[in-house]
């Protein structure tokens, strides 16, 4: 598979992998970007690309949450067990999602990360709407929670989610978080500790089925991880919204390209 990729689709896997990592820290949504490149680019099967995109969220969730903890989104309490509840989950959805990503073609995969995708952008839409009618930014360090009823559902839809797709946490949780309640940095930050628990569990669920694109998981992950840091930058210092929009407005067009090209 790897002599039938030429140096321009390297690039673009990169590419691929440089955006997803800014997304991941920026505004959360953002993993899907390298499962969508290596779907599309590759002619992998399903397994292999989620595989291989969630082998390469162990070191972004990681780098992620030191980010975070270093400017101090996980010292709160609430915050704390938030991110306990969100990796408890983990470990229950992730190979559900696993399981599940066995058991469907190459066509039905696209399909579902179509409408996946399609999701997120909404999800990030509305996240956006929330925080325009509030009128002002939430604290970063406030440390609010959003009860333990909220963050096992949370959890347990994005473990699931993540674990068939081979996506970041931070993709759905992000936006999620923030719709039941979660200031914008708080839910960065619990989302990239989460992301670690899935992507651990997830990976070791693939590589079991031999479905772990290793030389590839660098091409992508390598330059996600720069990403990561950028992203974590701009989530610090930049105006979030045009960025938010570009996101939306990129998987609102990928969508449709992906279940047909599935």
């Amino acid at each position: 598979m790897h002599e039938s990729l030429d140096a321009l689709t390297l690039v673009l896997l990169a590419l691929f992998g440089l955006a997803g990592g800014i997304g991941i820290t920026a505004v959360g949504p953002g993993g899907v970007l390298p499962t969508i490149g290596m779907f599309l680019l590759t002619g992998l099967p399903p397994s292999t690309v989620a595989g291989t995109a969630i082998a390469t969220h162990i070191a972004t969730g990681t780098l992620g949450t030191a980010a975070f903890a270093r400017s101090g989104q996980l010292k709160a309490g609430p915050t704390r067990h938030t991110v306990a509840l969100l990796a408890a989950t983990a470990l229950v959805g992730t190979p559900v999602g696993v399981l599940l990503n066995t058991l469907v073609s190459g066509r039905e995969f696209g399909e579902l990360l179509a409408c996946a995708v399609t999701v997120t952008a909404v999800l990030v839409w509305l996240r956006d709407h929330r925080e325009r009618r509030a009128g002002a930014a939430v604290a970063p360090l406030s440390g609010e929670h959003i009860g333990t009823a909220p963050s096992v559902a949370v959890g347990l839809v994005v473990a699931v989610a993540a674990g068939m797709f081979g996506l970041g946490g931070p993709m759905l949780s992000v936006p999620l978080l923030v719709v039941c309640g979660l200031p914008v940095l708080t839910a960065l930050a619990a989302a990239q500790a989460q992301s670690v628990v899935i992507a651990a569990i997830g990976t070791a669920g693939y590589a079991l089925h031999a479905s772990v694109d290793w030389w590839l998981a660098a091409v992508v992950g390598v330059p996600e991880l720069v990403g990561v840091l950028i992203g974590w930058r701009i989530a610090h210092a930049v105006p979030e919204r045009r960025l938010k929009y570009a996101l939306v407005g990129a998987l609102l067009a990928l969508a449709p390209y992906l279940a047909l090209h599935a």
